[in-house]
């Protein structure tokens, strides 16, 4: 059998899967609008949602798609990416429970990083239990002196006494109050250059001397946490990786952002078909200029689903995502905030204060969430770095901070 008929004939047994777990996805929109480009949902709600996620997640784990790119020998399928492609295009034709950043994190990044990385004891007790979301694992990398500049992380790791000591921040920690363990990334050597003194953790979130605050956004939501890390001691069995090669495990990390299977994907604010329904109700749509708005958005988002596509189609002929990766972010967040443009304008005053309207207010989320995705998952800034210096070759920008040992 040809391997376009072996995909067809395996994309055949998903549909007959994801039929028997789901339901098939409605083309009528809920009833209850949601526009919120961060979720801002109450504790219990979130509790509630993530116990959701996780019996998909276990179900899908044991029928042999939780980690379908990931080598039979680490935990997964052993298949290439072109079934991580299928997989995603046939789910979209049902219903999963929405997704969150912690499973996304916990599934597609934390789990392949302990399977790939971790020793055989680690590989036991957490690879599976990741992968399956049995247990839920948090990202703790960026500082708020060290976000887009990574390797530039001043949380320290000393070892003392067989073991590890800890003190540091991190800020941005999606999902850290729910999550079991975070995966941390030290500094345990500052007489080196900055990539080389880094090395990984996996620290226990509820251990002696990590506090967790809610950083509150402006759209009302509480998604991204600040930790603080005062005195945390952990055995030397958490360190994932040869001391000294965090940086490399990090970047294996951020690796498996675009290629693990398992990432779950939740919808990110209004859509075009959410500003042409707004538009038609409020007896807008025949407005040459409403009309122009409605089409730039149009446009928009055609050119963010080809950027996506494109990046998807390299990973499954096993090509570098390349620049095209930092263009469908930029096109992303522009997007969203010319649709916040459009829907502010369409509802004007009716957007600021809440009057029981229907599909009205609900768009605030939207408005007030937009700017937080230009800073999400890579400033706009780094994104076109990327973009001049690796497909324009414009000069480097200016850095101060090039390689070399670095003192307390």
């Amino acid at each position: 059998m040809s391997e376009p008929d072996v995909l067809a004939a395996w994309r055949g047994e998903v549909r007959g899967w994801l039929a028997s777990v789901l339901p098939r996805r409605s083309e009528q929109p809920s009833a209850a609008a949601d526009y919120a480009v961060f979720q801002n949902i109450t504790e219990s709600a979130e509790h509630a949602l993530l116990d959701r996620v996780r019996e998909y997640r276990r179900q899908r784990y044991d029928a042999g798609y939780g980690a379908i790119a990931l080598p039979v020998s680490l935990g997964g399928a052993g298949l290439s990416m072109r079934y991580v492609v299928a997989f995603t295009e046939e789910e979209q034709a049902f219903e999963p429970p929405q997704s969150t950043e912690l499973i996304s994190v916990t599934c597609g990044l934390v789990g392949p990083t302990i399977a790939t990385f971790g020793t055989p004891e680690q590989r036991a007790k957490y690879a599976r239990a990741f992968l399956r979301s049995d247990l839920l694992c948090c990202q703790l990398f960026s500082e708020p002196g060290a976000g887009s500049d990574l390797a530039a992380v001043a949380t320290s790791a000393v070892f003392d006494d067989g073991g590890w000591l800890i003190e540091g921040q991190k800020v941005w920690s999606s999902g850290a109050r729910f999550a079991d363990y975070g995966l941390l990334l030290a500094r345990t050597d500052r007489e080196v250059a900055k990539q080389a003194g880094l090395t990984m953790f996996l620290i226990p979130m509820d251990a002696p001397g990590v506090e967790i605050r809610p950083i509150r956004q402006m759209s009302g939501a509480s998604s991204f946490n600040e930790v603080f890390l005062s005195g945390v001691r952990i055995g030397d069995d958490m360190r994932v990786g040869p001391v000294g090669e965090g940086w490399k495990v990090a970047n294996a990390t951020l690796g498996f952002e675009r290629t693990a299977s398992g990432q779950g994907t939740r919808r990110k604010g209004g859509t075009f078909e959410d500003l042409l329904r707004l538009a038609a109700r409020l007896g807008k749509s025949g407005d040459p200029v409403v009309r122009q708005q409605l089409a730039d958005v149009y446009v928009r988002t055609q050119l963010r689903a080809a950027t996506t596509e494109r990046v998807a189609r390299a990973a499954a002929a096993g090509a570098p995502p390349g620049p095209a990766a930092s263009i469908g972010k930029l096109v992303a967040s522009a997007n969203l905030m010319r649709i916040a443009e459009v829907a502010s304008g369409l509802l004007g005053a009716r957007v600021a204060a809440d009057t029981g309207e229907p599909d009205a207010f609900a768009w605030t989320e939207h408005v007030l969430g937009a700017p937080g995705y230009r800073l999400a998952g890579g400033t706009d800034e780094i994104q076109r770095n990327i973009i001049g210096e690796r497909v324009l070759g414009l000069p480097r920008e200016p850095r101060v901070d090039q390689p070399r040992p670095r003192k307390p």
